[in-house]
């Protein structure tokens, strides 16, 4: 395998584990007002203020927040399709080609999902407006995540653009 395959191949990995972990964490949105309140795209989490223990449930998503999941979901299918194709482009430098645009493909899903997500800041629970996150929440750690996830996709399809060069 050559530097560039598997430095690629790595960085897909990478990418993949962030944007899983991003979705597993439910602290996409939070906030301290009246209690802790953690807003994420597989659970909401909340704390009311005086009392113990953290309260999790699967959250009503409205339809922004539904599509952003959908293009994460299918953005980490596409970097599991890139990473075995790339492993498979070993044997036959053919397969190299369909790697390349399966990472194409996840990071466009990863993007959309990028800019469609502050779009659902006007939802009640956090009582914004499109784009603009209210100053009582900010984003968490899962927000950070799939924006890392994101720049390591961009970053790994840059590579994997090397990879599938054509060698003179």
């Amino acid at each position: 395998m050559d530097k560039l395959s598997l430095i690629s191949g790595t960085l897909f990995i990478c990418a993949n584990v962030f944007a899983i972990l991003s979705l597993i964490l439910p602290d996409w949105i939070i906030s301290e007002v009246g209690g802790d309140t953690r807003l994420g795209l597989l659970q909401t989490c909340i704390t009311i203020y005086g009392r113990n223990g953290l309260t999790c449930y699967p959250p009503k998503l409205q339809i922004e927040w539904m599509i952003t999941l959908t293009c994460i979901i299918l953005g980490c299918g596409c970097i599991t399709a890139t990473t075995i194709l790339l492993a498979l482009a070993q044997r036959s430098a053919a397969i190299a080609y369909y790697a390349r645009w399966s990472g194409f493909a996840a990071m466009v899903l990863f993007c959309f999902a990028a800019v469609i997500f502050p779009i659902g800041f006007g939802t009640d629970q956090i009582g914004g407006e499109a784009y603009q996150l209210p100053s009582s929440h900010q984003v968490g750690i899962s927000y950070i995540l799939f924006i890392l996830a994101l720049w390591i996709t961009v970053i790994s399809e840059l590579f994997a653009g090397k990879v599938c060069m054509p060698h003179f």
